[in-house]
């Protein structure tokens, strides 16, 4: 699968003319596309255990940063339990950002996000993120036009803040349509044990569906940059929507070269030294 076919491409974009449905360099079907998810485990662990140790053990400032934007239903829970969820959680960090606090309201928007940007070593995963602050705040004018201009800005520049102090910065749109959007709202409603996942609310921002398609189409020209671009991730289809974030994350760590670190210490001496203590009891 090759993921360049999700990176956005430049210049004004059209999310219309993005298919929501397709399954951009991958052929198969949702049998295939699972076990193409599943074979990518274990390289996804190896790479994210080599990041962890590297940043335990030799101070390495380097990391990753996956950000998962997208409406309603578009599967960012999914992602998390279906992709992320193949590698060790210890060395996972994930933040997922609701309505601010008065405390955080107090502060400029992005003092949230710094609060958890992950450590070095860490997959750092945003289940939301500060995009919500240039998406929901300029649907429901939460803050004045001026201002949001200001937060693109302000975006671009904490990104490459954090791609010079050495975050890779993975940015997914999950791309849902209107419709799939409403057929898995109907799923929530029909079955008691997804009640919980349903929020009224919902039904609300879905009223908005133009207003807040306009909003994201703005943020993506906006903040789609060299050194953290974007890339519209097709999530009509579960499986295929787990699978192209798996192969986007699979490559920013391979990018990395990672290697693992060597010991610090004389290991003949330290094998020695546990053999003659063995031996002595």
């Amino acid at each position: 699968m090759t993921t360049h076919l999700l990176r956005l491409p430049s210049g004004p974009v059209d999310l219309d003319a993005l298919p929501t449905d397709a399954t951009p360099g991958f052929d198969g079907g949702k049998k295939k596309g699972r076990a193409a998810l599943s074979a990518l485990g274990p390289d996804l662990a190896d790479l994210q255990e080599r990041l962890f140790a590297e940043g335990r053990a030799t101070g390495s400032r380097r990391r990753v940063l996956l950000v998962l934007q997208g409406m309603d239903t578009s599967g960012k829970g999914g992602v998390l339990k279906h992709t992320v969820g193949l590698v060790d959680p210890q060395g996972v960090r994930i933040s997922s950002f609701k309505a601010p606090t008065e405390d955080e309201l107090a502060h400029d928007f992005l003092w949230r996000i710094r609060n958890v940007t992950p450590a070095p070593g860490y997959l750092g995963v945003f289940d939301r993120s500060h995009y919500e602050d240039v998406l929901i705040a300029r649907v429901n004018g939460l803050a004045s036009p001026e201002e949001i201009e200001r937060r693109y800005d302000a975006i671009n520049e904490f990104e490459r803040e954090l791609v010079e102090d050495g975050t890779v910065v993975l940015k997914c749109l999950l791309h849902i349509s209107s419709s799939t959007q409403r057929e898995r709202l109907l799923a929530r409603l029909d079955n008691p044990e997804k009640y919980w996942k349903y929020e009224p609310g919902d039904v609300d921002v879905r009223a908005r569906w133009d207003d807040y398609r306009a909003a994201y189409r703005i943020a993506l020209e906006r903040t789609h940059t060299e050194h953290a671009p974007w890339h519209v991730v097709p999530s009509d289809h579960k499986w295929y929507r787990n699978l192209a974030v798996g192969r986007l994350l699979l490559d920013a760590l391979r990018g990395m070269d990672l290697g693992w670190p060597p010991a610090d210490f004389d290991v003949d001496a330290e094998r020695a030294r546990l053999l003659a203590l063995d031996a002595s009891t």
